[in-house]
């Protein structure tokens, strides 16, 4: 596994309950800035296996971005039960539930994989 890959997934499970990541912010503090697609790949490839809470992660304007009907309710659905509300349009509001790690996150060994 590439190491931009494990870092991601190390940042998504690190979210904790009642607070979302956007895309290019796990993609920037995994070392890629301009990376927000590949963060959407891993994320849609590697959630299951990773056991990864993917609920958490929304578009930079703070919205689901799941257009299938059904995924977009369990997201909407997953995050109200950690107090995390959406809107009529999707939209979380990202001032109040917005994850920033602070400088004491820790990262997965580099070496161990």
């Amino acid at each position: 596994m590439q190491p931009f890959t494990r870092r991601v997934i190390h940042i998504i499970q690190n979210i904790p309950e009642g607070y979302v990541m956007t895309y290019g912010q796990i993609a920037e503090a995994a070392g890629s800035p301009r990376g927000a697609r590949q963060v959407v790949r891993i994320l849609h490839s590697m959630s299951a296996a990773h056991k990864l809470p993917w609920h958490r992660v929304v578009n930079a304007k703070g919205m689901i971005a799941l257009m299938d009907e059904e995924s977009r309710f369990k997201q909407i659905l997953y995050l109200s039960s950690e107090g995390v509300l959406a809107d009529e349009e999707g939209r979380v509001d990202l001032e109040q539930h917005r994850y920033q790690p602070g400088e004491d996150f820790s990262w997965p060994d580099e070496e161990e994989h």
